[in-house]
Order: C-alpha cells, then sequence, then structure tokens
C-alpha cells in the first residue's frame, strides 16, 4: 500500500520494489515522523528531515529501488494516520506497546530504549523527588511514556503532574526556563537534549524499558515484508554501525 506524492517533492528519496514496477513516478510510500525527536527524526538545518531512522528508511530504500517521503505530523495523532491510510510506515522511534500493537502492525525491533527523568543542570532534584513529592513532570503528549506515567501515577506513593507537550523539545526546553521541574523521555533524545541544553539525566522514570520498531498498517503484509527484510539487512551491513557511530543514541558525551 502506497500514497501518491509529487516526484519532484523537496522530501522525496529514491526507493523501488518489484512490486512497483509497474506504478508511474510520482507514486511513494509515506513515512511519518516526529519533526523533533533527535537523534532518530527531526528536522535538520537545511530543513530537510533527518536522523537515524529516516537514514536507516534511507538505506532500505536504496537496497529495495522504492521511492519514500518523509513527513512530519503531529505525534499524538500519528497512529491514527496510518489507520486511516494517510500515511504507510511510522519509522520515528515508536515504541512497540500491546495497545499499539492491537491497532497497527510492527516491524523487527531495532532499537532498545529506557525512560529517564532530565532536570536542569544545576538542579539537586533527585529522581526519587520526582516521582514522589508531587511536582510538574513533562511529557510528550501520545508518547508511550506519557501513558505509562499516567498510569503510573498514585502507584506506591508515585505523586506528580503531568505537563504534556507536542515534543520533547519543548518539554526540555521548559525545564531549562523553569516552568516545570523535571521531563520524562526516552534515553536517547534525552541524552541529545543534555548535549544542547542545560540539562543533566538524574535518573530512571520508574516505567519498563520499550524497544522501538517500525510500525505499518494492519493488513500490509507487503510493507512487513519489505521492512522487516530491509532491516534484517541492515542491521547485518556495516552502514548499521555507521548510523551508531554518527548519531550516538543514548550517549551523553
Amino acid at each position: 500500500m502506497f500514497k501518491k506524492a509529487l516526484f519532484f517533492f523537496a522530501l522525496a528519496v529514491s526507493f523501488s520494489l518489484p512490486a512497483l514496477a509497474q506504478t508511474g513516478p510520482d507514486e511513494a510510500y509515506i513515512n511519518g515522523i516526529d519533526s523533533d525527536f533527535p537523534p532518530f527524526a527531526y528536522i535538520g538545518p537545511d530543513g530537510r528531515p533527518t536522523g537515524f531512522d529516516v537514514e536507516a528508511i534511507d538505506w532500505i530504500a536504496r537496497q529495495a529501488g522504492i521511492k519514500v517521503i518523509h513527513q512530519p505530523m503531529e505525534w499524538s495523532g500519528i497512529v491514527t494516520s496510518l489507520q486511516n491510510g494517510k500515511i504507510d510506515m511510522i519509522a520515528s522511534g515508536l515504541s512497540w506497546t500491546e495497545e499499539r500493537a492491537a491497532l497497527i502492525n510492527f516491524s523487527l525491533p531495532y532499537w532498545n530504549t529506557k525512560q529517564v527523568i532530565v532536570a536542569h543542570s544545576d538542579s539537586a532534584l533527585t529522581a526519587e523527588e520526582a516521582l514522589y513529592t508531587g511536582l510538574r513532570l513533562g511529557v510528550q503528549s501520545g508518547a508511550s511514556e506519557a501513558k505509562a506515567m499516567e498510569e503510573a501515577n498514585g502507584e506506591n506513593g508515585r505523586r506528580y503532574e503531568l505537563v504534556e507537550y507536542a515534543n520533547t523539545i519543548w518539554a526540555a526546553q521548559d525545564v531549562v526556563n523553569g516552568r516545570i521541574d523535571a521531563a520524562v523521555m526516552n534515553d536517547a533524545p534525552a541524552a541529545d537534549a543534555v548535549k544542547n541544553l542545560s540539562l543533566k539525566i538524574i535518573g530512571s522514570a520508574g516505567i519498563p524499558d520499550e524497544v522501538f520498531a517500525v510500525g505499518l498498517m494492519k493488513g500490509d503484509d507487503d510493507t512487513l515484508k519489505l521492512i522487516n527484510d530491509g532491516l534484517t539487512k541492515l542491521m547485518a551491513d556495516p552502514y548499521w554501525q555507521e548510523l551508531i557511530d554518527k548519531y550516538k543514541p543514548g550517549e551523553v558525551n
């Protein structure tokens, strides 16, 4: 299943598949991405999508010979967009969850992730204080960690107020500006935020670890096979380590 998109569209990349051999030059798969989720997906200085996941899909694209467009979207509605056929895949740091798996298909997992708490670099706040003393914690709206934090609130003495943001960057900036006490996010974007803002990781958010996988529409077995085959080849290729070395997901230094 694929959407039609102008081949000269600025975000298109070259990508081919035998099943698409009879299609016209204006047809492409659409990958929905979060535009502010470094290092996995974000808009670069040149205004084009980039990041670990974007380059991984581009590599799979080149090997398979299909076309793809990386389309920035509001994260809170991205799974619904996939269900409704507005996009063909989500390769953008999407966590596998049981709730999502009931709605969409998932590829093979390709990255392990933990949920951490970030605070201002000058703060004396501890992870325990952040989770148990009623402080204001930022989370990304629609993210798996937001749901997990909401469900855990009140359990075993946990007590905090969740403040939702469209993306992790805005949450991180509000920590720096003192509008919230801390923020909860995946360890990779947290490490990226620490590199670029006056922040530090103060500990675990105390919710389960997760894996990232590519989201696909239920019933779209052809695209699922394409992505799974591509991921298998990519992770066995030296280019996979090149991507890790380039983007250093989860590394603070």
